[in-house]
């Protein structure tokens, strides 16, 4: 086994660090502190390839493997993980749907623009407020009247909804129930009948935008059923399969910051007439944080190229998502422990990554969610 990336992949990495580390991370707090999206690091992600990295280069974008994706996003939670997850909204959820279901004029209608920074962004509508985790209770319905779908129901906490051209809606065609009840709609946002609420309070993740959305008999032609009706739900797990390692990516990169935010610190601040780094019970946190940290990542990277082989990561991708996303919040916390009290103001950026962590176990699945897709493909391996 070859655990070293490839050139190309190599030179992929640096480019978007160099990037983040001048046109992201020094703006995070100032966007999150504002509770705007960094629009002009946003607009120059698509001629650099990043918001198209779900996406194929026939239709603009970059046409990266997702071990390369992964890097991307991560790369981005290392500057900022509210940028971080707008982007991987936009790419993971708001694209690649179209890319993998799409017929030619969808792609060439929608992703060509959303990826090449000039436009707005992309986003999915799944959860609702009476079914988050639980997909088979979604509400929202949509009947053929015609040749128009025509939808009603609301949904909540839609990232990119407020910010977005178009928004992927999950609906149910069918109301006698089943496996093949739902399919997936593209909903340009400009359609008479969507509204689209104030962004919501959050605890952290200022610069990315989350609203609850309403659909009153909102009419979409035919054409823009993305793939079969009736394919909504197999649609949507596929989907988040490859979500999950997204935001296990935030998870490492906002580990990472934090961790070297608090190597920094250490090595600063003196007690007892000397580094705090010299202290033991400080090495022992940043020991288990660099032992968690390098743990998570490769199994990211292992998840993702699962994905690159056209093999099953179901497992790989909700483990990974699991473990990275409990790692971030315990190495956030413990960077803010190393900072004593100043870690808990918000002159100091772990503050900051320690909410933005928090809802990496809940977003995509929340971690109870990741433990029953583990325990069931352990089970049925299992005879």
């Amino acid at each position: 086994m070859n655990f070293d990336l490839n050139e190309e992949q190599r030179m992929w990495r640096k480019a978007v660090h160099d990037f983040v580390a001048q046109e992201v991370q020094p703006f995070a707090a100032e966007f999150s502190e504002r509770g705007e999206l960094n629009w002009p690091a946003l607009r120059k992600m698509g001629p650099m390839g990043i918001l198209g990295i779900t996406t194929p280069e026939k239709y603009g974008g970059s046409g990266v493997d997702a071990i390369c994706a992964a890097i991307a996003i991560e790369e981005l939670g290392w500057a900022d993980g509210g940028t971080a997850l707008t982007v991987a909204a936009h790419t993971g959820l708001g694209c690649a749907p179209i890319a993998k279901f799409g017929i030619h004029e969808q792609k060439q209608q929608y992703l060509t623009r959303a990826v090449s920074g000039e436009s707005k962004l992309a986003a999915l509508a799944l959860t609702e407020p009476g079914a988050g985790s639980d997909l088979q209770a979604v509400r929202t319905r949509a009947k053929l009247d015609g040749g128009i779908w025509v939808i009603n129901g609301s949904k909540a906490w839609i990232t990119n909804a407020g910010d977005a051209d178009y928004i992927i809606t999950l609906a149910v065609t069918q109301p006698e129930g089943g496996s093949d009840a739902m399919s997936m709609f593209i909903v340009p946002t400009n359609t008479p009948g969507l509204h689209v609420a104030p962004h919501e309070k959050k605890m952290g993740l200022g610069s990315c935008h989350s609203n609850a959305i309403t659909y009153e008999n909102v009419r979409v032609p035919a054409e823009n059923l993305l793939g079969e009706q009736g394919y909504g739900l197999q649609q949507t797990l596929r989907t988040l399969d490859g979500g999950r390692i997204s935001i296990a990516a935030i998870s490492v990169g906002i580990a990472q910051s934090a961790m070297e935010a608090a190597i920094r610190y250490a090595k600063e601040r003196q007690t007892f007439g000397k580094p705090i780094a010299e202290h033991q019970a400080i090495q022992w946190m940043l020991a288990d944080a660099a032992t968690e940290i390098h743990a998570a990542r490769l199994m990211v990277y292992h998840a993702a190229w699962l994905k690159d082989q056209g093999r099953s990561y179901t497992k790989a991708g909700a483990m990974a998502k699991l473990f990275a996303s409990e790692m971030g919040e315990r190495v956030t916390r413990n960077a803010i422990q190393i900072h004593g009290g100043y870690g808990y103001s918000r002159e100091y950026p772990v503050e900051r990554m320690y909410r933005d962590a928090r809802l990496m176990t809940v977003g995509e699945g929340t971690s109870e969610v990741q433990r029953m897709v583990i325990a069931r493909k352990v089970l049925a391996a299992i005879r």
